[in-house]
């Protein structure tokens, strides 16, 4: 199982009260950091202002974030959990993520969602469309951002969105194209998206038990388009309360999700804490739930 992290941007409110510099300089220690410790991935979330309430608060932009980040680190994989399609013309998506994926030299990961958090969509102008409706776009996003990655120029006519003859070059480094992840719990429409166009499956805040229920519903999702169960990567991200407990509830915790088969579960152990040695701590939780940690680790100590 692959173990990622979230990096600090203020969503969470981790950042209030914070000077503007400082929080930035954190987050980029914290991101060299994860990689430093073996850390599979680093993500950030697409959020405008903090939750549960908007306040007044730090909450960096996420390609911005993650261009920065990219020149920052070497090695690590990164990516969003998950932007939200709504704000953004989904061509225009296709060409920010294979940029980003040059400038971080074939790093990069597409995490897409139809988004929920109402008070963003209509203070920014995007209205609040019916999930339906959110869910429709999303799907016709995905058409139209799998043919941007794909050889050629793109043409697609869809009920939310259309493109007719785009150019997207570069289309990245990654071969066959850069993966992308479909996030949500959603079990008819969100898994059927992701069973037909995504690499990866991410659930979010689910006990075990449901975990297990929705991995099965996932790859017989696959199934149903004779698509081979395997070749969908199913992820988890992982409550943030769960993952404030440290020690040998967290091991035993980490450990189960090892056992269940996810690929890779991600976590935001610095919510509360965004110190360094907040995120070694739990990188010294993840080796003694013997899962070993991707990259050259440089220590947890």
């Amino acid at each position: 199982m692959d173990v990622g992290v979230l990096v600090p941007q203020g969503w969470k409110g981790e950042y209030d009260g914070w000077d503007p510099a400082r929080a930035w300089a954190r987050t980029v220690e914290l991101a060299q950091q994860a990689e430093e410790l073996g850390f599979e991935s680093a993500w950030v979330f697409d959020h405008f202002t903090t939750v549960p309430e908007p306040t007044d608060e730090i909450t960096f932009e996420s390609f911005s974030v993650l261009s920065a980040l990219a020149m920052a680190t070497k090695r690590i994989r990164m990516g969003h959990l998950v932007i939200c399609t709504g704000f953004r013309n989904p061509a225009l998506t296709a060409k920010l993520a294979s940029t980003i994926d040059v400038i971080s030299g074939g790093r990069f990961e597409l995490g897409i969602g139809g988004g929920w958090k109402e008070d963003e969509w209509i203070a920014y102008g995007y209205g609040f469309p019916p999930i339906a409706e959110r869910l429709g776009a999303l799907s016709d996003h995905l058409e139209i951002i799998t043919r941007m990655l794909e050889p050629g120029r793109a043409t697609f006519e869809g009920t939310y969105a259309s493109v007719r003859g785009a150019i997207n070059e570069p289309k990245g480094i990654q071969k066959p194209r850069i993966p992308i992840l479909v996030g949500g719990n959603g079990k008819n429409v969100t898994m059927r998206l992701a069973a037909r166009h995504a690499d990866e499956l991410n659930f979010v805040f689910r006990p075990i038990d449901e975990l297990a229920e929705l991995m099965a519903l996932a790859r017989q999702r696959c199934e149903e388009i004779d698509r081979d169960p395997a070749t969908l990567r199913l992820s988890l991200y992982a409550n943030d309360i769960d993952f404030r407990k440290v020690g040998q509830k967290r091991i035993d915790l980490i450990g189960e999700y090892t056992r269940l088969g996810l690929d890779r579960l991600a976590a935001f152990p610095t919510r509360w804490s965004p110190e360094p040695e907040t995120q070694a701590a739990f990188a010294e939780d993840c080796l003694a739930a013997g899962v070993a940690l991707h990259g050259e680790a440089v220590g947890v100590g």
